[in-house]
């Protein structure tokens, strides 16, 4: 019987793949938190078996995996649905991340269609993060596997639809529905609905929490953004880009280093640069203040693109969604 092990994130295939636990574990290092996504045609041509078209670093699924390392399976090549069809069972392994919940959900909105893919599939729901452990003791571990059946499927469609929506509404009609047969999805959309505009200073949960540890006394940008990981959202590049995007507006609400300096491997490389909230950045963390008072928004949440004339915002306080 050959088996083989997904991971919802790239950083788990080598503990899983040393573990013995299958005869083959692969990771994704698809991320759906930041920025817009990609188009469903971009993600199906990452799975295709390669070709002349994946000609940049990243195109192919396969691209970061050492050579040799399908074990018979197949080459580097190989796409993902030929790759899948030669095992006799898979699961999907799922750290409790809240990114890797979307990866799930694309997941099995994909296979959907593929009964004979999906008929051998059962999820793996682990309370850790792989990557943290050694691969002898994921080894020991006696987690329950679930058949996959059809509410797994419908659910995870549904939700990855309402992801790639045009306005963050149908994630938030999601949370007034069951979704207990994923454990996990109701947190994660609840989180990513807070990363939205706040309603009162403008700026997600995430960017709120770094101002706040730069005006409790933190200044070392790397330590700043390193705090983000306590949400489970942004990875340590996302949170880089999002400290450095706020520090890059007309009116920024921080400044990163010597503002002569525009090099962002200084800001993030060298102790002594700093990170120092100005008036603005005071203004929001006392939330006196709205971010886009004073800057043009231009970025994607999901399928929704934010500009200050359509800029959705989240309510913490009462859970909310605020309509333009």
């Amino acid at each position: 019987m050959s088996h083989l092990i997904l991971a919802t994130n790239d950083l788990a295939e080598n503990v899983l793949g040393q573990s013995g636990l299958a005869n083959l574990a692969l990771g994704f290092s698809l991320r759906f938190v930041s920025g817009k996504l990609p188009s469903e045609e971009q993600l199906l041509m990452g799975l295709e078996r390669r070709t002349a078209k994946h000609c940049n670093s990243g195109d192919h699924w396969l691209d970061d995996t050492c050579r040799g390392s399908l074990n018979g399976f197949g080459t580097r090549d190989i796409g993902f649905f030929e790759l899948c069809a030669k095992f006799d069972s898979i699961e999907v392994w799922v750290d409790p991340v809240h990114s890797d919940q979307l990866v799930l959900v694309w997941l099995l909105d994909l296979l959907r269609p593929y009964k004979e893919i999906t008929s051998k599939l059962s999820l793996v729901h682990t309370d850790v993060e792989v990557t943290n452990y050694a691969p002898e003791s994921v080894a020991k571990w006696k987690l329950p596997a679930f058949k996959v059946a059809d509410s797994h499927l419908v659910t995870a469609s549904r939700a990855w639809r309402a992801y790639r929506a045009a306005t963050p509404e149908p994630c938030f009609d999601l949370l007034m529905t069951d979704l207990m047969i994923l454990p996990r999805l109701r947190a994660a959309l609840i989180a990513m609905l807070e990363e939205l505009p706040g309603r009162v200073t403008g700026l997600g949960a995430s960017e709120m929490d770094m101002l706040e540890d730069v005006n409790n006394g933190e200044t070392d940008p790397r330590r700043v953004t390193e705090a983000r990981w306590i949400r489970d959202v942004f990875d340590e590049n996302e949170a880089r880009n999002a400290l450095h995007e706020l520090a890059e507006y007309s009116t920024p609400p921080v400044l990163l280093g010597d503002p002569l300096f525009d090099d962002e491997d200084r800001y993030f490389g060298r102790s002594e640069w700093k990170v120092t909230l100005t008036d603005l950045g005071r203004s929001l963390v006392a939330r006196e203040d709205d971010m886009w008072r004073h800057n043009s928004i231009k970025r994607w949440w999901g399928g929704t693109e934010l500009t200050n004339e359509r800029l959705w915002r989240w309510d913490r306080e009462s859970r909310s969604l605020v309509a333009p």
